[in-house]
């Protein structure tokens, strides 16, 4: 069982292996052997469960019950603080649907896409192709007799999975054979499928419109006002917690893969020339699992060293991305998840998408095997810059300068400009006002063409030619700095998180061998910060909870608890005080209050703790403050138990 329930604090430094040296997974079997139960219990006590389950439910879609929504409110709001509050975060909400600009300029129109496979024999049968790919290696894996090569070329193909080329992924299911694993029959080649869910916008339908496939493109569009707000200073921060929407090809696994499911987004907004964080040096001492892209291409296993080390060494290169890797592993670990099942792999150099500078992948250990939860990618400045040009508009950052620089800046000859609007006719203003607004980067690829090139203006194609661009190279005199942001953003799934917080905190208790009942006592062993509830109220039987003393004094409670912010949940049945103790283990709520015939003479209750399941003798009038106090970790259950009678 894990320590005694408490509140949000940091976990202490794991030792679980010297810094530099290869991380050996363990003790993660335990998830795979309880997946069963702990699927049950959640059906049973209605954590969640499949939506319109009453119809037969459709795939990737969930309906989270009264202790599963709490739960999940409890783990965001845990977010909001960790984030929104301790970094001083801005947060915005923006819409669920998108219009087709926004997402054919951040590139999901044409790009956001994931290769299928389709079962020749049953075309009803879809099968992810990566996903596939993975689960085809790890069974490879699983074989006896397998060579050295064999397990490094298995592994090297597994890790790779989700960075295969269209073409490199057809081969690769060619040379091994792969079926459908069903039925068995002949797959079709992998194809591109788009992941969006199209909605068309007003009563015409003529406006298209998307549900959007994250929440981070909403912050991008958001910039220029945050930053207003923000008083034009850099680094800042925007988060946004939501839903988002992805026709799945293959929705399985439960919350894991869902077509509607909950992110908690930041774009984290920086200067590009600059790396550092003010706050890196209290993150350095941190002990991080890391997986490199290095160990993955060869094969190796993961390694340990504190942030710090890794900044120096080169595994990280950025203070800023560090940073934010340090928080989330906080983060994750105060809320429920084990620390030896945590690490981060970096993304490939064939995964990254062209334009980010470095990703790194949470992955978390549980019956799934690795399970990214959270994505943290440099993605430099590629969105901001999409946005401005397809919007026709200005989102560099301007900066006064101190002393103002002489700057060689290319631009187009005035002769030329002219010859450009004759060329292009009706269009020629319109073309000429998009090279002018080109960044110097773009604009000097112009004047090295060698030939024509298509380029796309206001989503029409124009052919420049050499003959027709003529640049000039002019000394201005800079007084403003200007440049376009760049972007750190930690994006992160949060049920998944929530999937295995459950797996990691679930527990079986010994049975008691004097004991004829042969029922599985399950527990949650949730933090307070995440448990649904943070208190059960249980009347020793039901002629204590008929009984007006009591009826008074837990009504006078419950406004205690409400107006401390702590939820509390009863439970007045006939049944045993012990199984009503294990009634609520079950659901994680750390504390339980038991309420018996001693209480209506002196007003003292009993105060039990879950894991530990220890007891207490104090004043009803204490309870509240010391649940307040227990539950945010100002202390701990050890320092109760010294200061209280034993129960």
């Amino acid at each position: 069982p894990p320590p005694p329930a408490g509140g949000a604090r940091a976990p202490a430094v794991s030792s679980q292996a010297p810094a530099g040296e290869p991380l050996q997974q363990g003790g993660g079997e335990r998830f795979s052997k309880n997946q069963k139960d702990l699927q049950e219990l959640c059906k049973r006590r209605f954590f969640y469960r499949p939506a319109f389950d009453i119809y037969g439910g459709v795939a990737g879609f969930f309906t989270y019950g009264p202790p599963g929504c709490a739960m999940k409110n409890n783990l965001i709001r845990q977010w909001r603080q960790h984030f929104v509050i301790e970094d001083q975060l801005m947060e915005i909400e923006d819409s669920c649907i998108m219009q087709h600009a926004v997402l054919k300029a951040s590139g999901h129109v044409d790009r956001f896409n994931d290769f299928m496979v389709k079962d020749k024999g049953d075309e009803s049968k879809f099968f992810r192709a990566d996903k596939l790919l993975e689960e085809i290696m790890e069974e490879k894996l699983k074989a006896e007799g397998l060579t050295e090569d064999q397990k490094k070329e298995y592994t090297v193909v597994r890790n790779m999975a989700d960075s295969f080329s269209l073409k490199e992924m057809a081969d690769i299911f060619k040379k091994y054979k792969i079926h459908a694993p069903e039925t068995g029959n002949e797959l079709s080649d992998p194809y591109e499928f788009n992941l969006m869910f199209p909605t068309p916008i007003g009563p015409g339908g003529y406006l298209q419109g998307y549900l959007r496939p994250e929440t981070a493109q909403g912050i991008f569009l958001n910039y220029k006002f945050c930053i207003e707000q923000n008083a034009n200073r850099l680094p800042f921060g925007v988060a946004q917690v939501g839903k988002s929407f992805r026709n799945e090809i293959a929705p399985r696994a439960g919350l894991t893969r869902q077509r509607e499911f909950t992110q908690a987004e930041i774009e984290y907004f920086v200067n590009p020339a600059c790396s550092e964080h003010a706050k890196f040096d209290s993150v350095a001492p941190q002990m991080i699992t890391f997986f490199h892209a290095n160990e993955q291409l060869a094969g190796k296993e993961p390694f340990r060293m504190t942030m710090g080390e890794a900044f120096k060494t080169g595994v990280i290169k950025s203070q800023i991305v560090g940073y934010m890797i340090v928080r989330t592993h906080l983060f994750l670990t105060i809320s429920g998840v084990s620390e030896e099942h945590v690490r981060f792999r970096q993304h490939l150099p064939t995964e990254m998408a062209h334009y980010a500078k470095d990703c790194w992948d949470c992955e978390v250990f549980c019956s799934l095997g690795w399970l990214e939860c959270v994505g943290i990618a440099d993605r430099s400045a590629f969105d901001l810059n999409a946005h401005a040009k397809a919007a026709k508009c200005d989102l560099q950052y301007k900066q006064l300068l101190d002393k103002p620089i002489e700057q060689e800046v290319l631009v187009l000859k005035k002769a030329c400009g002219v010859n450009v609007m004759k060329h292009f006719k009706k269009d020629g203003k319109m073309v000429k006002e998009w090279i002018d607004l080109l960044p110097q980067s773009e604009l000097e690829e112009l004047a090295a063409l060698t030939g024509p090139k298509i380029v796309e203006v206001e989503g029409r194609p124009f052919e420049l030619t050499p003959e027709l661009l003529d640049f000039e190279r002019k000394k201005e005199k800079i007084s403003v700095s200007a440049f376009t942001p760049g972007v750190i953003e930690p994006s992160f799934g949060i049920d998944r998180i929530f999937t295995v917080i459950l797996e990691h905190v679930y527990y079986v208790r010994p049975k008691d061998e004097s004991n004829d009942d042969k029922q599985t006592r399950a527990v949650l062993g949730l933090p307070a910060c995440t448990a649904p509830y943070k208190v059960a109220i249980l009347p020793l039987d039901q002629r204590v909870s008929r009984n007006e003393r009591y009826i008074e004094d837990i009504m006078a409670f419950r406004s205690q608890l409400s107006s401390l912010g702590l939820s509390s949940t009863s439970d007045e049945s006939g049944a045993a005080i012990g199984r009503r103790y294990s009634r609520n283990d079950e659901l994680g709520v750390p504390f339980a209050l038991t309420y018996d015939f001693d209480s209506l003479e002196d007003g003292a209750v009993t105060l039990r703790e879950r894991d530990l399941m220890k007891q207490i003798r104090l004043p009803l009038a204490d309870t509240a403050e010391l649940l307040r106090d227990l539950c945010t970790g100002e202390i701990l259950w050890t320092d109760v138990a010294a200061r209280y009678k034993q129960a």
